[in-house]
């Protein structure tokens, strides 16, 4: 488990994710999505002050309310970073049952969903330091709100995108450890 820097404040959190998204989402291409909202400036970031689990969920319904009433043009996807809460990535993964059940509570299913990064990030039955953890590893927990429209039309330009995750997995592979670690985007090993 690692714990955030409390005294890390919201640009110096802001500026380790984007550099992360530059040079891991968009740079490797994990999402070939990422990189058209990410140059309009579609992405909106948001700093969670959150300690507990239950303060977090109600920042994320906040910020799932106001996806849903702003216009795609202007904020297409949130990212809802959480530096001091949900730390443990065990704890976090039972959090995303959670933000699910708030989507479903909210009637904003089939509208948006959540998307998960975290520093520990793990796939069922891989080892912790498996590489091909590293494409849902980010410097800081992260809740990623997408728009359900956004995905769609995604899909339907990029027609081969049940086809990402196993590019990804092969990209992460060629990568190696030794090249993520220089990446220096966070987490290290």
């Amino acid at each position: 488990m690692r714990t955030a820097n409390p005294n890390a404040d919201d640009e110096a959190i802001v500026a380790a994710t984007r550099r992360w998204l530059e040079k891991v989402v968009i740079g490797l291409n994990l999402c070939p999505f990422a990189k058209s909202v990410y140059v309009k400036e579609q992405v909106r970031y948001v700093v969670s002050s959150a300690t507990t689990p239950e303060a977090l969920l109600e920042q994320l319904m906040d910020e799932l309310q106001h996806l849903s009433d702003t216009p795609a043009e202007q904020t297409d996807t949130t990212l809802l970073i959480h530096p001091f809460v949900l730390q443990d990535f065990e704890d976090y993964n039972e959090f995303l049952d959670v933000a699910d059940a708030a989507v479903e509570d909210m009637q904003l299913d089939g509208e948006l969903q959540v998307a998960s990064f975290h520093p520990d990030y793990q796939f069922a039955d891989t080892d912790p330091n498996d590489i091909s953890n590293y494409t849902n590893r980010a410097p800081y927990p992260i809740l990623h709100l997408l728009r359900e429209d956004s995905i769609d039309r995604a899909v339907e330009a990029f027609p081969e995108a049940e086809e990402i995750f196993e590019k990804n997995i092969d990209t992460m592979e060629k990568l190696g450890h030794e090249g993520w670690d220089k990446l220096d985007v966070g987490p290290a090993r």
